[in-house]
């Protein structure tokens, strides 16, 4: 088992070996050491290697994602290493086989996509950058939204962007890693390094192509060499981390510098437009005007904030979405009550394209398509402005989807598919007769002793049951002739003789046990069968379904502005061409908030 252990560690030499032996993830060496210093766990020691004890230390599965929270809190890498088939099937290839493992998963801060690691109302970037002669291209996603974007910038410029978008983690080719790590580190960004292979543009190209399954860039738009690269290379440095397992993957979108607001590290930093100088969400403008009731609002808005459009005709767009909001209390209310109970459908998605997802991320595509449904439908009677009219058609023509899950879920799943339970009576009538079997047993074979009782006439009649035999019909000594003769005899098979009681079997008494002792893994065999099923459905529909979350992120934002304009007395700002800049008993959003406080 060390064997196998060192063999696995040595592919994975600067991340911590989440090494899985069965209920726990064991570390070893350094690794055990480092791990129990980070996590404040004990540190024990098992066996020798090469003379010394092994340290060792190790968390429970079940718990493992709030330990790594803090390992990714702390700068560490975990390699999460799974048990790859069971002790049994290891015994079939030789008693000493040693169970097969290796590693699932890199776990790194740009990589996340659990709900308990992420902050809900925050995006979580994975950037890349590279240099091509005199062009530089910085590309950025979302793994748990599926936002993924790219800009064409000078060396002079990424610092700037990378305050602006805050990723987590970025990556550099190796030759100017060393060079540039301390440009993000400055920035509190983990930094990351790929080969230059990963970076070449045509291979670039042919990665995205494949992933996208097209022939060619162009429909997303024209990209530049360098642009190319870094979209190849965020991905290569996915499809690394997570052993091929690809998240769902927006179209790349290209961001022309020009079109939002340039703001500098420092300035951004001292307007406090996202974080207060303490770091705090709280005292910045964003925690001031933050009405928003959904996480993918919350997440625009932020975007928003930190990328100040600079297009007038984009600027009265959004305005004029808001005057709306503002001017029609009964359309603000009743939506945004709405809103309050739309998941987040945005990280949902990408766990289910990520195979991590569960039931409830079955319920939150459910319930978020059905209350967008509802709002798309009190909006289509409305006159409302291009921004809300575009988004409100985009939360339509889901229904078919929303009908499936419906019928099959249950209205409060578990959080594991493994658990069962999921799937609604009624859906599948192969899983409700197992669980007939599974959950009323007794009752199936009562019922069919009262009908052998009625059949053979012989009232006191029993179904048992024993460890030896199963299940297995008695019947008295007096009663056993009449079993015993034609034409029982060729139904019931005398089993044993007692000394008081004759013991017989029917197939079907026969079969009918061997069906109540398989009902329990039969059910959850099939609840997993229907649960892919309904993954593989909610996956086809997977860009109706980006369509859908970014319609609610873009209502919830205009509504949520609008709220707080309503609060306040907020008067709508005429925004022009000019270079004039004329402000009457204007007041900030803060400062407001703190003299009130």
């Amino acid at each position: 088992m060390m064997a196998q252990y060192l063999e696995i560690k040595g592919n994975y030499p600067e991340a911590l070996l989440f090494y899985r032996m069965g209920d726990f993830y064991e570390m070893f060496f350094d690794d055990a050491v480092a791990a129990s210093e980070a996590l404040d766990i004990a540190l024990t020691k098992r066996g020798k290697h090469d003379g010394e004890d092994i340290a060792m230390c190790g968390v429970p599965h079940h718990a493992a994602e709030n330990y790594l929270l803090t390992l990714i809190r702390k700068g560490f890498r975990v390699a999460v290493c799974e048990q790859l088939e069971s002790p049994e099937e290891a015994k079939k290839r030789g008693y000493k086989s040693v169970v097969r493992r290796d590693v699932v998963r890199l776990v790194t801060p740009g990589t996340l996509t659990e709900d308990s690691l992420l902050e809900a109302r925050r995006n979580n970037f994975l950037a890349a950058y590279v240099e091509i002669r005199d062009v530089a291209g910085l590309a950025w996603l979302d793994m748990s939204t599926g936002d993924f974007r790219v800009m064409e910038l000078s060396r002079v410029r990424l610092g700037p962007e990378l305050a602006r978008l805050s990723p987590s983690e970025i990556v550099f080719a190796d030759a100017q890693f060393n060079e540039l790590a301390p440009l993000a580190e400055e920035q509190g960004v983990a930094v990351s390094e790929l080969g230059k292979a990963s970076f070449d543009s045509e291979g670039a190209q042919k990665r995205l192509c494949t992933f996208f399954e097209v022939e060619t860039l162009d429909a997303f738009g024209q990209f530049s060499r360098a642009e190319v690269s870094a979209l190849g290379a965020v991905l290569d440095y996915l499809e690394i981390t997570q052993k091929g397992k690809l998240p769902l993957l927006a179209a790349p979108v290209r961001e022309v510098a020009g079109r939002v607001m340039q703001i500098d590290a420092a300035t951004r930093r001292n307007l406090e437009l996202t974080r207060s100088m303490q770091g705090a969400r709280a005292g910045s403008l964003l925690g001031a005007i933050d009405r928003t009731l959904t996480a993918q609002g919350a997440r625009l808005l932020e975007r928003r904030v930190s990328s100040p459009s600079c297009d007038v005709a984009e600027i009265s767009a959004r305005l004029d979405a808001v005057s709306v909001g503002l001017a029609d209390t009964g359309f603000l209310a009743d939506t945004r009550d709405s809103l309050r109970h739309v998941p987040d459908m945005e990280r949902a998605l990408s766990r289910l394209g990520l195979e991590r997802g569960g039931p409830r991320d079955l319920a939150s595509i459910r319930n978020g398509l059905g209350k967008a449904g509802d709002i798309g439908s009190n909006m289509a009677g409305l006159e409302l402005p291009t921004l809300l009219r575009e988004a409100g058609q985009k939360l339509l023509g889901h229904d078919a989807l929303v009908d499936l899950l419906d019928a099959a879920l249950v209205a409060e799943p578990p959080l594991f598919a493994r658990d069962g339970g999921f799937v609604a009576a009624g859906y599948d009538e192969e899983l409700d007769a197992s669980r007939a079997l599974r959950d009323e047993g007794r009752g199936v074979i009562a019922k069919m002793q009262a009908e052998y009782a009625a059949d053979t006439g012989i009232s006191a009649l029993k179904i048992k049951h024993n460890n030896v035999l199963g299940y297995f019909i008695e019947v008295t000594a007096t009663h056993a002739e009449k079993m015993l003769g034609a034409p029982l005899n060729e139904r019931f098979k005398h089993r044993q003789t007692t000394a008081n009681q004759v013991r017989f079997t029917t197939p079907e008494l026969s079969e009918m046990e061997t069906r109540i002792l398989n009902a329990g893994g039969r059910a959850t065999e099939i609840e997993l069968r229907i649960f892919g099923e309904l993954r593989r459905a909610i996956l086809e529909a997977q860009e109706a379904v980006f369509a859908a979350t970014g319609a609610l992120a873009e209502i919830d934002l205009a509504l949520g502005l609008a709220s707080i304009a309503r609060e306040e007395d907020w008067a709508r700002p005429s925004v022009d061409m000019s270079h004039a800049l004329e402000i009457s008993q204007g007041r900030h959003p803060v400062v407001e908030q703190a003299l009130r406080r």
